[in-house]
């Protein structure tokens, strides 16, 4: 649904309601999304534009792949081509035969999601980053990572972790995990 004009008028009965009222429509609109997402196993992408207001180009909170990518219990291996950058496109450096063994223990010890996405802390994901950069001899591991994780600043991530004691805990952890 795309609104650009600039007219009030056009908004119809919204414009009379009060804000609860509003929302109150806007839960409904998307419940019946979230059911049309279930029939279709697919995307359904709503953009709606006020005046004067930023356009964001997509928030998920689900992926839905459909058959061109399936979801399994582990991670897809080989990683799913194809996907928006927002499901975590896997750079070949990190997509190898090695690269998703190292991405199957971390999921499994719960350090990352299905799309590659750490489930721990800033400076965790910094040393996480660092241990399998170095599994695979990533030289631009900063980079690789960041562009991956959409993150800024993974090196500063990085050196404060080493500073704080329970990172050598959870270094090693890595060290084992990886082994």
């Amino acid at each position: 649904m795309n609104h650009n004009e600039e007219v009030p008028e056009n908004l119809g009965r919204l414009g009379d309601m009060l804000p609860a009222d509003v929302l109150k429509l806007v839960n409904e609109l998307l419940e019946q999304l979230h059911r049309k997402e279930k029939d279709h196993q697919g995307s359904i992408v709503l953009n709606i534009y006020g005046k004067g207001s930023l356009h964001v180009d997509h928030v998920d909170t689900q992926n839905f792949y459909g058959d061109a990518c399936p979801k399994t219990k582990t991670l897809p291996s080989p990683p799913c081509v194809g996907r928006e950058k927002e499901s975590s496109i896997l750079p070949k450096v990190l997509a190898t035969d090695e690269a998703m063994a190292l991405w199957r223990k971390a999921q499994d010890a719960g350090y990352v999601d299905d799309n590659y996405q750490p489930l721990i802390s800033r400076t965790q994901a910094a040393l996480l980053a660092d241990a399998i950069a170095v599994r695979l001899g990533i030289k631009e591991k900063w980079k690789v990572f960041e562009s991956l994780w959409n993150r800024k600043y993974m090196r500063s991530d990085y050196n404060l972790a080493l500073t704080r004691k329970g990172s050598l805990d959870f270094q090693d952890e890595l060290k084992r995990l990886f082994g």
